[in-house]
């Protein structure tokens, strides 16, 4: 199965997201998923009270002019320099300097962006470079990505604690010592920092506003049409897909999805792993042994709800296209309001809720109440990790050592982040009634049109790639509708899975070959489950699922994952300390 986030999957994903106030991508450890509340104030302190192994003394060892009290990258201001930066996402859209943030933020570095994004496949991208043993200057891509290993192990990218120490001691002066502790490999270096990223501490002092993106959607005013029925138990469920699809036919001469989803991929899907047992409150570990993402077909009411979603297509509640539509393919039906329900994450729809409520505000999508345990208990939602979204790395062919690690330390301090957020002092934002904060004009496109905010002002975390979603919350607006209604749905309900983050064995491994043989069954497996003609083929497909699972090295695969699990759950609790 997937990775629990989302994050989250994320996912355009949390760039769409930053439109209103941030939430964790996509929930945890999710692939695509895995930022907050607007209604803190107050810049984020670090996060540990200690720092790792990695950053001891570097002051002390930096050598040349380079100051632990000052930044770096003033003294380079005036040398232009270009870096070429990958993402590994290729619905990203934005170019560097056509914007005035960027354009803004390159006058006062002298850096400048050249972005590079996969045209198709980001994994066959990401291995083809990796594979040639070259790579941009930086790269910024999944934490759960494989690539990240293989570039750590393979000496392709640089211990950043390393270059902080020879060029810029500063940088352990804004970096947060609990995502540096996170980050530190068994070799001692840290090779990656984190965006998004939300340590035991900042739960301690930010929690009770954190939000998820994890929500049960339904369109408004078809649900509220049908008297808002009860969708939480598996009878209310098929109920309510069934009368939506009988009252509401066609939308637009075209035909009523009742259910969406995420889409499948070659792992499984979102929607029907991590969402679902978050939905159903299902715990990831059961007296410290681990209960999460794998072992998810074990556990009876998960299977319950498979089986709910199986009764559904053999009602005729599953339309075909949830099975083979790609996200470019959803947006186009979420915009078009087809959807009658959705387990979905709320930041992937943000733009196209933005052209619903621009026509009718009541053809929205909002949060709701959905499948719940037999208890119904509330949901325990993936809030903010300390793994974060993303990690950027430097790559060991950067042209420049000093440069980079210097820019990667303005990026990371509040006055990078406040650049990249509010943008230029009197063109996004200006000081109003004594705060820094937006312009009426700029806040106003923000919120009805963001690509055209993206293009017209670049600020507000358009370049996403090391945003601290803590630290922004002293300069975020307060939400609006429609993003409001679904971030407040989730707000109370979110809780960190970060424990349950870097666990998975190295792809090359034993554990780690069982890991991706197990996801290829999985992915194979679960379409087949809903699609299964009766309850009784369903049970021999999950069975023979089980069965293949062990085969393929399941026991050792979790055994592993259990070691880091416990690891991470000890590193987290020191934290505390």
């Amino acid at each position: 199965m997937t990775k629990r986030v989302s994050n989250k999957t994320i996912a355009s994903t949390l760039l769409l997201a930053l439109t209103f106030s941030l939430s964790a991508c996509a929930g945890g450890s999710n692939n695509e998923n895995q930022a907050s509340s607007s209604a803190a104030t107050g810049s984020a302190s670090p996060s540990a009270s200690a720092a790792p192994s990695a950053s001891a003394s570097a002051s002390a060892e930096a050598s040349g002019d380079a100051s632990a009290d000052a930044p770096g990258w003033q003294a380079d201001a005036a040398k232009p320099i270009t870096f070429d930066w990958y993402l590994n996402f290729s619905w990203f859209p934005n170019k560097w300097g056509v914007d005035p943030t960027s354009q803004y933020v390159t006058k006062k570095t002298g850096v400048n962006i050249n972005f590079i994004v996969p045209a198709g496949n980001e994994n066959e991208k990401m291995n083809t470079m990796i594979a040639s043993g070259k790579l941009p200057d930086f790269i910024t891509l999944g934490w759960y990505e494989d690539a990240v290993k293989k570039m750590q192990e393979g000496g392709l990218v640089l211990p950043l604690n390393e270059l902080a120490k020879e060029y810029d001691p500063y940088f352990f002066k804004v970096a947060d010592p609990a995502k540096l502790s996170w980050y530190t490999q068994p070799d001692g270096n840290v090779y990656g920092y984190p965006n998004a990223s939300s340590s035991p501490k900042d739960y301690e002092k930010y929690g009770t506003n954190f939000t998820s993106n994890q929500t049960f959607l339904v369109r408004k005013d078809m649900y509220e049409a049908l008297g808002k029925p009860d969708m939480r138990t598996p009878e209310g469920f098929l109920a309510a897909l069934k009368a939506a699809k009988e009252k509401f036919a066609d939308v637009g001469g075209q035909p009523l999805i009742p259910l969406g989803l995420h889409e499948f991929t070659p792992t499984g899907n979102y929607s029907l792993e991590d969402y679902l047992a978050d939905f159903l409150a299902i715990p990831r570990d059961i007296d410290g042994k681990l209960n999460d993402k794998y072992a998810l077909v074990d556990n009876e009411e998960y299977v319950k709800w498979l089986k709910v979603f199986r009764q559904a297509n053999q009602d005729g509640l599953l339309a075909k296209d949830i099975f083979i539509d790609k996200r470019t393919q959803m947006e186009e039906k979420i915009s078009q309001g087809r959807y009658f329900a959705m387990i979905y994450q709320r930041s992937d729809l943000a733009a196209q809720e933005n052209v619903l409520y621009a026509k009718d505000p009541n053809s929205v999508y909002i949060a709701v109440d959905g499948p719940a345990n037999a208890n119904q208990d509330p949901p325990k939602l993936a809030g903010p990790s300390i793994s974060g979204w993303t990690v950027t790395l430097i790559s060991k062919d950067v042209k420049d050592k000093a440069r980079a690690i210097k820019f990667l330390s303005y990026l990371i301090s509040e006055e990078g982040q406040k650049d990249l957020y509010l943008g230029e002092k009197g063109f996004s934002y200006d000081t109003i009634d004594g705060k820094d904060q937006f312009k009426p004009e700029a806040l106003q496109l923000m919120q009805s049109d963001r690509t055209s905010f993206d293009k017209k002002y670049g600020s507000s975390y358009t370049f996403w790639m090391l945003m601290d979603t803590n630290m922004n919350l002293q300069w975020a607006p307060p939400s609006v509708e429609p993003a409001k209604q679904m971030e407040d749905w989730t707000r109370g309900k979110t809780v960190s899975y970060s424990q349950y983050d870097l666990i998975d064995p190295p792809a090359t491994s034993p554990e780690g070959i069982a890991k991706t043989k197990i996801d290829t069954l999985w992915s194979k497996a679960l379409p087949k489950l809903l699609l299964a003609k009766n309850e009784a083929e369903f049970d021999k497909l999950l069975q023979q699922f089980k069965d293949d699972r062990a085969k393929a090295g399941y026991d050792g695969m979790q055994a592993y994952r259990q070691k880091k699990f416990e690891e991470n759950a000890k590193k987290l609790a020191d934290f505390m300390k």
